[in-house]
């Protein structure tokens, strides 16, 4: 469970309700990154509500800080729990990207060393 969750709405009143189905949702997105990487991760969720006289219009802003990247997601929709899934979705997808891209050069730096000291 990610430590620093803050979530903070604009316009939008966060109760109870919103604010444990923010937590059920993201909060627990940290099972996909390493062990040493839950310790410095910072969530921030901004929630927010415009409205206008033809229709509400939701955001779910997300910023999400891990070592070496910072990821930024927003979605908008007319449902602010709807905004909440998508934005789940996207950022599943980009916290795979971050862990294959980073555990990768793990993966080269360990079979270089193999393969150097059996050349040696």
């Amino acid at each position: 469970m990610i430590q620093r969750l803050d979530i903070e709405g604009i316009h939008l009143k966060v109760d109870d309700n919103l604010n444990k189905y923010v937590y059920r949702k993201l909060a627990n997105l940290d099972k996909y990154l390493s062990k040493k990487i839950k310790e410095s991760i910072h969530m921030e969720v901004i929630l927010k509500e415009i409205k206008s006289k033809d229709k509400n219009n939701c955001i779910c802003e997300v910023n999400l800080y891990l070592p070496k990247e910072k990821i930024n997601l927003k979605e908008s929709t007319v449902n602010i729990y709807a905004a909440i899934d998508i934005v789940e979705a996207k950022l599943k997808l980009k916290i795979h990207e971050y862990s294959d891209k980073h555990n990768l050069a793990k993966i080269h730096r360990r079979v270089l060393k193999k393969i150097l000291r059996r050349s040696f």
